[in-house]
Formats: structure tokens, C-alpha cells, sequence
């Protein structure tokens, strides 16, 4: 048994089936002068109902890795599957939330909430019933004809995970989301977000350069190494999902244990 698949089993949910599964993923990029290997072999999975973040030292390739999971860039070599099915034939399986929210200005809240499903042919009234359900479960109920320059950015990023769960993906891939809020504002939302992707049943992917942000929000860690990126470890974070509260955990002792073990593995480079 290779040390990469070794690795994956220790740390794997206890019989969950998997919704994500990326294999052998290389990435490199031809330059004039020369070839950029970015992913040297990444292999992992996602189990159903999990959250997973992805930490790695600055530049490792953690965003690059995002791109070919969102299917926006393919793989030198490798795949990505979910649900059994290419990510590349696998349409509106995979849904992303970004570092900006990226909401349209002149539209309001509800007709950015429905934008995907426009996009995918969703009937008008079908689409508007699903919005105003998702605007009324995550507390912005009066604020549905609101344009977003009038609103917080904690407000604009609960319409973007709005807009992501509309279309029912399988997994949703966030990408360090809270990167551009305040403190505060922060670690609110990664309860709120965590539990809206707890009751809605669903798998995400966390981007994160944040260590406690991962411990806070995964069920898992996997720490990858600097570029080209490969596998460095998964830890398996132990605390119960409902109810963490991402300040009191920064004075719980288990989450110093694994932060340091997280912050060990990281190959941090020299200042």
C-alpha cells in the first residue's frame, strides 16, 4: 500500500460513501523557456455529509487544486469524479463560493439567489419558490428586493452560499469566503455557513490558509506540501460539528493540539 493512500485510510470517516474522488492529479504548465510542475500527485477523497479543508503553505497549489475539483481547469494527468461521474461531464454537480461574492449590482438579492438556476432553465416560479425558502431559512426574509451595495458583507456572502444551494449540487467548493470580512464577522459566518451545509445534507471542500479556520469549520485537514504540491498528511478533527464555536475553541485545549500538529506539517517558508 502506497504512503498517500495509508495516509487517506487512517484519516477516513468510518463507512460514508464517497461523493468526491480526485486520482492521481498532476498539473504542469508550459512556459517559453521552460515547465512549472504545480501538482506533482494529489489523491484523495470526500466522504458524504463530510467537510474537508485544504491547507498548504502560500503558493503550494491550493488554488490551482480548486480549479481542476471545480472542473474550471483540467489536470496534466488525473481525474476528478463525483458521484461516480467526470467532473468535466458531470454538470451542476460541483458548486463554488469564491474570496468575492461576486453578486450582480443591479440585480436584487432574490434575483441573484435565482442566477444559476436561469442559467439551467429552472421554470421562473419554480426558481423564485426555492429562493424565497433559502432567504427565509438563513434570515434575510425582508431583504429579498434589496440591492447588494445596501447590504453587509456577511449579508452578501449568506446570498452567495444562497445562490451556490439553489441549484442542489452535490459539493460545494469554498474558497477561502470569509478572506475579505472582518474578525468578527468571520467567525459568524463560519458557524452559519458550517450549518447550512450540516442541515442541507450536503459535501464541501474548504480552501483555506487559516489553520483555525479549517479546525473550526472540517472533519478533516489535509495538509499539503509546498510546490509541486503533494499529499503531506489528513488529520482527523475529533470535536463534535454541531455546536462549535469557532471563538470558544481557541480556548479549548484540543484545538491547540491541532493546531500545532496542522502548523508541524506545514513546510513554512523562511522569512
Amino acid at each position: 500500500m502506497n504512503a498517500s493512500k495509508q495516509l487517506r485510510l487512517q484519516a477516513a470517516p468510518v463507512e460514508r460513501p464517497v461523493t468526491l474522488r480526485a486520482e492521481d492529479i498532476v498539473v504542469t504548465f508550459k512556459t517559453r523557456d521552460h515547465v512549472v510542475e504545480a501538482i506533482r500527485k494529489v489523491d484523495f477523497e470526500l466522504y458524504q455529509g463530510e467537510t474537508l479543508a485544504i491547507v498548504g503553505p502560500s503558493g503550494c497549489g491550493k488554488s490551482t487544486l480548486f480549479n481542476v475539483i471545480a472542473g474550471l481547469l483540467p489536470p496534466t494527468r488525473g481525474h476528478v469524479e463525483v458521484a461516480g461521474r467526470r467532473v468535466d461531464d458531470a454538470t451542476g454537480h460541483v458548486g463554488y463560493m469564491l474570496q468575492k461574492d461576486l453578486l450582480l449590482p443591479w440585480r436584487t438579492v432574490i434575483e441573484n439567489v435565482v442566477l444559476g438556476l436561469e442559467v439551467r432553465n429552472v421554470p421562473k416560479a419554480r426558481s423564485y419558490e426555492i429562493a424565497r425558502e433559502l432567504i427565509q431559512a438563513y434570515g434575510l426574509a425582508g431583504f429579498e428586493n434589496a440591492k447588494p451595495s445596501s447590504l453587509s458583507g456577511g449579508m452578501r456572502q449568506r446570498v452567495a452560499i444562497m445562490r451556490t444551494l439553489a441549484f442542489d449540487p452535490e459539493v460545494i467548493l469554498l474558497d477561502e469566503p470569509f478572506s475579505a470580512l472582518d474578525f468578527q464577522t468571520r467567525l459568524l459566518l463560519q458557524v452559519e455557513v458550517s450549518r447550512i451545509i450540516r442541515d442541507r445534507g450536503k459535501s464541501a471542500i474548504l480552501v483555506t490558509h487559516d489553520i483555525g479556520e479549517a479546525i473550526a469549520m472540517a472533519d478533516r485537514v489535509l495538509v499539503l506540501t509546498g510546490r509541486p504540491a503533494t499529499v503531506k498528511a489528513f488529520h482527523k478533527i475529533d470535536l463534535p460539528r454541531t455546536g462549535r464555536d469557532p471563538a470558544s475553541l481557541r480556548t479549548d485545549p484540543a484545538f491547540h493540539v491541532y493546531f500545532a500538529k496542522i502548523w508541524a506539517d506545514l513546510e513554512m517558508p523562511q522569512l
